[in-house]
Order: structure tokens, then C-alpha cells, then sequence
């Protein structure tokens, strides 16, 4: 993970996938802002949006599936209802059969994120729970998004 003045400084050029997010007045806690439970939503939605469209992961027939192991999230400033966010996508880390993600949520038209998170995945075998290495589309659709301070970094065997 890296060290918060390094994700807070963060723009949208470092990321390689967008998604829109129109917030619901439901996604508001007792303070009129987001609640935290709802950031790890949309990390989720974004990496499986992306995984489903630019790496055909089809989750009920694949026999392999990406287990949390992992997750985090820094806030730097409140988002609410009725804002709409674009989350950003980027790859920091693409091993064997582990991917750790980062995602930053931007409010419409900003260039600095509001929060900035992410979380590891490890592929195993859907029946075995095995570790399974992440290979063919996946992987290929992976290593596009896989940036570190914006530019193409070159795989690492973890």
C-alpha cells in the first residue's frame, strides 16, 4: 500500500479504467456523506466491471475466481448524494495468481480523488480453492491496466 501523501496526490492520468457512479441518496450515512461501507462497493463494482468487460471473466462459468484477501481505503475529502463519481482503475501489482488493484474515487470533473483504495486478489480453482495462476484474457486484460505512477511497469512473479 502506498503511503497516503502519494495516493492523495494521485490524478486521473494515473489510472488506466473509468467508471461513472451516480450516488444514491441511500449511499449517505447520519453525516451527509457516503458512508465507508459504500467506497468498498464501488471497488468492487469497478474491478468486476472491469474484469467481466476487458478480460471476459465470466463468473459463473470460470473455473478460476478472485478471493479478497486484502483491502483498504484513505479518505481526503467528503462525497454525497447527489454527486456523480468516476472511479479510476489501475493495476500496482500482477503476480502468479495474485492482482492487488487501486482504485480512486474522484467527484465529476475533479482531478484530485476523494479517497483512494483497492484490494488484492488471489485467483484459485472455484471447485478447490486451490491457488490457480492467472493466465490467457485475464492476465492479458490485467497487465494493460498495470501502472505504477502512470507509466507501464514491467511484470513481476509474485
Amino acid at each position: 500500500m502506498q503511503d497516503s501523501t502519494t495516493l492523495k496526490s494521485r490524478r486521473r492520468a494515473d489510472y488506466g479504467y473509468f467508471l461513472k457512479y451516480r450516488t444514491r441518496w441511500s449511499d449517505n450515512d447520519q453525516y451527509s456523506h457516503i458512508n465507508n461501507s459504500v467506497y468498498y462497493h464501488l471497488f468492487d463494482s469497478i474491478v468486476n466491471a472491469y474484469l467481466i468487460a476487458q478480460c471476459s471473466l465470466r463468473p459463473q462459468a470460470s473455473q478460476s475466481i478472485g478471493l479478497v484477501v486484502s483491502s483498504h481505503c484513505q479518505f481526503f475529502s467528503p462525497l454525497s448524494f447527489p454527486q456523480v463519481l468516476d472511479l479510476a482503475l489501475r493495476v500496482n501489482k500482477l503476480g502468479k495468481s495474485s492482482v492487488t488493484y487501486e482504485v480512486a474515487v474522484f467527484s465529476e470533473d475533479n482531478e484530485y480523488p476523494a479517497a483512494v483504495g483497492g484490494y488484492t486478489h488471489v485467483f484459485v480453482d472455484s471447485s478447490s480453492r486451490k491457488s490457480a495462476e492467472i493466465e490467457g484474457q485475464i492476465r492479458a486484460g490485467l497487465e494493460k491496466l498495470f501502472l505504477q505512477d502512470g507509466r507501464k511497469k514491467s511484470q513481476s512473479k509474485l
